[in-house]
């Protein structure tokens, strides 16, 4: 299924170039063990946690993100690019890079890659000074990753 895939790296001055200009889109904080699910709403002003899929197969992954583009109408996605914090790629990347192509045979909406350096820690840091316990972090930390990294790229959008 052809399909557009962009990084900063790529298309510095638009790395969201391949998305449509209209319609919701999807957020994905992609771990080893986790995937982070936010979408935001139908004019692209924020971004919403929506779910963690604790990660199987390759298939079943795929499976669940694709229902949930079908229940939300999504028109693109946006799948974080954890780059070293000198720009460079190391193997997160270079999963990442893997997945996005791998979910590109599965579907036909656009894949943009956004840099999401420092977004985990962000939001860790915002529950530790919101005094969440850790198993409640541990719960909502991937999702609301997720949002971090889609709310920048909507922001990036909207200017």
């Amino acid at each position: 299924m052809g399909q557009t895939m962009t990084s900063q790296s790529e298309n510095v001055h638009n790395p969201l170039a391949g998305l449509p200009a209209s319609g919701r889109l999807m957020g994905l904080d992609l771990g080893t063990k986790t995937i982070g699910v936010a979408i935001s709403d139908g004019l692209r002003l924020t971004a919403t946690p929506l779910e963690t899929i604790k990660r199987k197969k390759f298939a079943h992954d795929a499976s669940r993100l694709l229902e949930i583009i079908t229940k939300h109408n999504i028109e693109g996605i946006v799948l974080g690019l954890p780059l070293n914090m000198d720009a460079t790629e190391g193997p997160r990347a270079q999963s990442a890079r893997a997945f996005a192509r791998n979910l590109s045979g599965k579907t036909s909406l656009p894949i943009a890659l956004w840099d999401e350096r420092l977004s985990t820690s962000a939001v860790t840091r915002t529950l530790l000074e919101a005094d969440i316990s850790r198993a409640k972090r541990a719960e909502v930390v991937d999702k609301l990753a997720a949002s971090f990294i889609l709310q920048g790229a909507l922001d990036r959008l909207g200017t």
